[in-house]
């Protein structure tokens, strides 16, 4: 992995910064995106001291204009490209009957729209470097779960692109597979409104609706990243992999 340049989005929290992290004490150079300049700087900051350079790159990936050239200005920077984790994401509570029109689209936007668009743009950098993708999904885009419809809508269709685009891309060596991970500990939630008291309890209940027993961590899931992103997992490609404390494999509580 020495040497090889990624990119990560969603790299200022969660699974997006723990992958970050990752792979720059692997000696992966990363171009971190992110929306939050005052986050980025700390990573940067953070990873100053390890093996894997690490530049940020200021973007909103609900604007297309933005997302466009993010793949050009990678290999500007790093003169290559040879690893995207798509971990940029969003969450907001509804049903068929209260989701609003600007929940789903603002969901389907990031956690869909941007996906396509961002890895649309690196396909020839990849295809150059016989490089891989790594798609950050969820257990959501397995199972389905009440009140949380656009959420699960988007990682279903995330868990079919990741499909879709192994097969297209496969005859020219890129490989592309995603993970999908049950409750970990973010801000995700959070910043999807909700409350500290609530999100206790959530993180509380994750013992019961995970037969391990726990939520999980940022870093748990980064491992599988880095992993699948590998030549250890030169023969894989199209997988959906759960890594979710068993979550999967319960029914609805």
């Amino acid at each position: 992995m020495n040497n090889r340049i990624a990119i990560v989005t969603g790299a200022t929290s969660g699974i997006g910064r723990a992958t970050a992290l990752r792979f720059a004490r692997e000696g992966i150079g990363v171009f971190a995106v992110g929306r939050n300049e005052t986050e980025l700087s700390r990573l940067s900051d953070e990873c100053s001291d390890l093996a894997g350079e690490v530049r940020a790159f200021r973007a909103d990936l609900s604007d297309r204009s933005q997302t466009e050239g993010l793949a050009a200005a990678a290999v500007e920077e790093f003169g290559r490209l040879d690893i995207l984790v798509n971990a940029a994401g969003i969450i907001k509570n509804g049903s068929i009957e209260t989701t609003s029109l600007e929940d789903w689209d603002s969901m389907l936007n990031i956690n869909l729209d941007s996906v396509f668009h961002l890895t649309q743009k690196c396909v020839p950098f990849l295809v150059e470097s016989k490089g891989n993708i790594v798609n950050v999904s969820s257990v959501t885009g397995l199972r389905a779960f009440p009140n949380v419809l656009a959420y699960c809508v988007s990682k279903a269709a995330i868990d079919q692109f990741t499909r879709c685009v192994s097969l297209e891309l496969g005859p020219a060596g890129v490989r592309v597979n995603a993970v999908n991970p049950g409750v970990v500990v973010t801000n995700l939630h959070k910043r999807g409104g909700m409350s500290d008291e609530a999100y206790e309890k959530f993180l509380d209940n994750a013992g019961n609706t995970h037969p391990i027993g726990r939520a999980g961590t940022p870093e748990e899931v980064a491992e599988l990243i880095a992993f699948l992103a590998s030549d250890q997992a030169s023969w894989i490609t199209g997988v959906t992999y759960s890594i979710d404390g068993g979550r999967a494999q319960t029914c609805a509580r």
